[in-house]
């Protein structure tokens, strides 16, 4: 019996070395495949609507917080003009501020650039979202008003790039910089995404030895479909995201730094 249990942790200590999911992994802002679908922003006569979010947020925007419904993330939205060619957008949740927006429009009106902070996690992470001009703003309307649609990321902290995965007995872990982790078997069982304020929960199935599905769920409903695939040699890692609230679909690709401790 003894020597039986010692060959079967041999072979489960065997199969987490193996595992190519193992290692710290960050993506590059140029690697993002991005989804096309144009997005509209409004804000004309004192009101603010961004068609993107789901549902979709339309507030006053007198620098306010103004209540808003549906959101996991936030329940207040605070919009102001800073200029004729910018605004700011600020998300707070139970009165603490989440994440700051500033949009601002470049001087022949033809692209925006999106400025962001996240404030969820651990730490504060930040990007730039570069949008392209796709209608021009109504007659009237504030500047970043009209329909976009995103051509590229850049300059993303390396907190919000940075993942590491480690194998686990029947299963995988998950962390990042920023405070969010999960432990979860391969049985498609939900468990909790730790430091996520949203109350997210997390399932993985493997598909095969390289490819994995998680999928998160908040309030029961499924939000988003992850499928991370490493690449033959294990110098890689793609993951293909699928958020079912928007329908927007993407991809980005992970380069391996070190192996996991």
């Amino acid at each position: 019996m003894k020597a039986l249990t010692l060959c079967a942790l041999l072979v489960s200590f065997a199969a987490l070395a193996d595992s190519p999911f193992d290692g710290t992994w960050v993506a590059k802002d140029e690697s993002n495949v991005l989804d096309g679908k144009p997005v509209v922003f409004t804000l004309a006569k004192g009101v603010y609507e961004n068609s993107a979010m789901v549902p979709v947020v339309k507030v006053k925007a007198d620098g306010t917080d103004q209540p808003v419904k549906g959101h996991a993330y936030y329940d207040t939205v605070a919009v102001k003009s800073t200029g004729e060619d910018s605004i700011e957008v600020t998300t707070k949740k139970g009165g603490k501020v989440v994440g700051t927006n500033v949009i601002t429009v470049s001087s022949d009106g033809k692209t925006a650039t999106l400025k962001w902070t996240d404030q969820t996690g651990t730490e504060t992470s930040s990007g730039e979202n570069v949008y392209e001009r796709l209608a021009p703003a109504p007659r009237g309307a504030h500047a970043v008003s009209g329909k976009w649609h995103i051509v590229r990321t850049q300059n993303t902290s390396a907190n919000a790039r940075t993942i590491t995965f480690k194998a686990t007995p029947d299963g995988m872990s998950f962390s990042t910089p920023t405070g969010q982790s999960y432990t979860a078997k391969f049985d498609g069982k939900e468990v909790p995404l730790a430091g996520d304020p949203a109350g997210t929960t997390v399932s993985v199935k493997k598909v095969n030895a390289n490819t994995l599905v998680e999928t998160d769920r908040q309030k029961g409903k499924v939000v988003e479909v992850d499928r991370w695939i490493v690449s033959p040699d294990g110098k890689t890692m793609k993951v293909e995201w699928e958020r079912k609230q928007s329908g927007r679909k993407g991809s980005s690709t992970f380069d391996k730094q070190s192996p996991a401790s």
